[in-house]
């Protein structure tokens, strides 16, 4: 007990460097990026500065810098030009998140691991996630599994490393995993959105990729932000379905969530630090009120702390910049 115990002394100069417990690197990040059928040149969003909405022709240019700052793994959303009850442009070969991964996987080919987001939300003219009882207001779960299956091996096929389904309907492991399977695409990994809590955090993604509702809200499908131990449940069927990684989202309100899912399960973990808590630290340094890099860190130090080994982030640049 102090003053013999004095934990001050391990705070100071390189000691602290030598005690720290967790540690970020850039092979813990993944880059999101949006490519959009619809714009020749590249857009700026008011909501999340810094992020940018990309034709086809500079997908492969971005996709290279995030390379060359060392990040190992991008993700894709795509913005179709044409939008439909079922949500075709998501499957289609020549739809706008296929012709993206081929430009990046010509320019890269190894250099980056491509993940491709599979959900419809984007490419429905209702903007929910699957198919629609337009009548009751009912989001249709079944119908909605071979449509995801679809999507993800013509995502493989166009040649994605990673197929990640972010639609939170029931059974949507099991469909895709049998899709590829069935398709020659056995080695292609799942990451799935498997704790995916309706929140009011994915606001500014929703004007960066055009995926309001037209009715409703996501409720009905995404997950109660006050429960725990569903997203047990919820991680447990997507591993039984065949996972390969699960996934939290939002991260820094769910840091328990992070915590006991990575000591439940002991799998691959990732966290989505979302749009919202980019916005709030971009909002707030704009103003004065906090250290933008310092905030940053911390916030993807603390994710990380909690048990995800890697975070997808829009801060994954600036962060893979400091970390240089």
């Amino acid at each position: 007990m102090f003053p013999e115990l004095r934990m001050r002394r391990l705070r100071s100069g390189k000691i602290r460097d030598l005690v720290r417990e967790t540690s970020i690197s850039v092979n813990d990040l993944i880059y999101p990026m949006f490519v959009d059928e619809t714009i020749d040149s590249v857009q700026r969003t008011a909501s999340m500065p810094g992020v940018e909405r990309l034709p086809l022709n500079k997908v492969a240019d971005d996709a290279k810098e995030a390379a060359d700052l060392g990040i190992p793994a991008l993700i894709l959303f795509g913005i179709p030009a044409q939008k439909d009850e079922q949500g075709s442009s998501a499957w289609g070969d020549e739809d706008v998140v296929q012709k993206a991964v081929r430009e990046i996987k010509s320019e890269l080919g190894r250099d980056m691991l491509v993940i491709t987001d599979v959900c419809l939300c984007e490419y429905t003219d209702h903007g929910h996630c699957g198919m629609i009882d337009r009548e009751k207001g009912e989001i249709l779960n079944d119908p909605t599994l071979p449509l995801l299956g679809k999507t993800a091996v013509s995502h493989s096929k166009a040649g994605a490393d990673m197929v990640a389904p972010s639609g939170m309907m029931d059974g949507m492991i099991g469909a895709i995993r049998s899709a590829l399977d069935e398709n020659n695409f056995k080695d292609i990994p799942i990451m799935s959105y498997a704790a995916k809590y309706s929140s009011s955090f994915y606001g500014p993604f929703r004007d960066v990729a055009d995926s309001g509702c037209c009715f409703g809200d996501r409720s009905a499908y995404q997950m109660d932000p006050a429960n725990s131990n569903e997203a047990l449940r919820e991680v447990e069927l997507d591993i039984m379905e065949g996972a390969d990684i699960v996934m939290v989202k939002p991260a820094l309100p769910y840091l328990d969530i992070i915590y006991r899912i990575k000591t439940e399960f002991g799998m691959p973990t990732a966290a989505y630090n979302v749009s919202g808590e980019f916005a709030m630290i971009k909002a707030a340094a704009q103003n004065g009120w906090l250290d933008e890099k310092q905030a940053m860190y911390e916030s993807l130090l603390s994710i990380k702390r909690a048990g995800a080994d890697m975070i997808l982030s829009y801060f994954a640049k600036d962060m893979a910049r400091m970390l240089k």
